[in-house]
């Protein structure tokens, strides 16, 4: 049976970083790559690095030094629009719908500033008020759906370097965890990463760039997910966090999830 490889990741610039975004298709050759935080308009993507290398069906939903997302993909896509979940014009959602009629949707969810309060941080409120759209908006779906990217936030315990001294921490405070379970349970969606890689085992996604040697720290966290309907779910037969991307030249601080399906 043929294999789709699916990747998301949080390029953190797509032009500053074009280098290792091209030698990550390089080696891994993903089938669609969804790219978060790409920080482009959409006139000045960097398109021919992706020609070059057969990705020459593009989404995009760009914003100039700020946001944006974009999907890659050597399959043909079919665009079906972008959702505002931040309700102010932000470029933070990009979908598409793939060959076999699976839905796929990328979204890069704010980071929600520093203060875990929503009455003094109006960041904060912005990210538990983009959590509430996808979730009415996933009460709703009833198509096949796979959604990636950056949630910014992880739910789990074993999702951080340190549970207890991240409770306060915004991306793991109790309030956001709980509003990001309400999402997934909204769909019933199926959490691919802990899926294949059950916790408390190690699965993180990101390491802040303030540590002067980020593997000697190692004080990461799981920011970026891949969450399936519960019949896409079934599909998959592989799922990899490339945690090696961090190490690379002028790395992103996220690294890339691939999944494997079964289509």
């Amino acid at each position: 049976m043929p294999v789709t490889k699916i990747a998301s990741w949080n390029i953190n610039s797509v032009r500053a970083r074009i280098d290792i975004v091209s030698d990550f298709l390089t080696q891994v050759a993903p089938d669609v790559l969804c790219l978060q935080e790409t920080k482009v308009d959409d006139p000045t993507f960097p398109h021919e690095p992706f020609e070059r290398l057969g990705y020459v069906h593009r989404l995009l939903a760009g914003q100039r030094m700020h946001h944006g997302v974009a999907i890659l993909s050597r399959l043909p896509l079919h665009a079906h629009g972008r959702h505002d979940w931040q309700d102010n014009g932000e470029a933070r959602h990009v979908g598409a719908c793939l060959p076999n009629g699976i839905r796929l949707e990328n979204v890069y969810v704010p980071a929600g500033g520093d203060v875990p309060d929503p009455a003094l941080n109006p960041k904060f409120a912005q990210k538990l008020a983009f959590i509430e759209r996808m979730t009415r908006w996933s009460e709703t779906l009833r198509e096949p759906t796979l959604i990636v990217g950056d949630f910014n936030i992880a739910p789990l315990e074993a999702d951080v370097w340190n549970h207890k001294q991240l409770l306060g921490v915004v991306s793991h405070t109790p309030v956001e965890v709980a509003a990001l379970a309400r999402l997934q349970t909204a769909h019933d969606w199926v959490d691919l990463g802990r899926h294949f890689v059950p916790a408390p085992e190690r699965l993180w996604t990101w390491w802040s760039y303030r540590a002067k040697d980020w593997l000697a720290s190692d004080r990461g966290r799981r920011l970026d997910h891949m969450w399936a309907s519960p019949d896409v779910a079934k599909t998959a037969i592989a799922h990899r966090v490339h945690e090696d991307c961090r190490s690379w030249t002028r790395p992103s601080d996220h690294v890339p999830l691939v999944t494997e399906f079964a289509w």
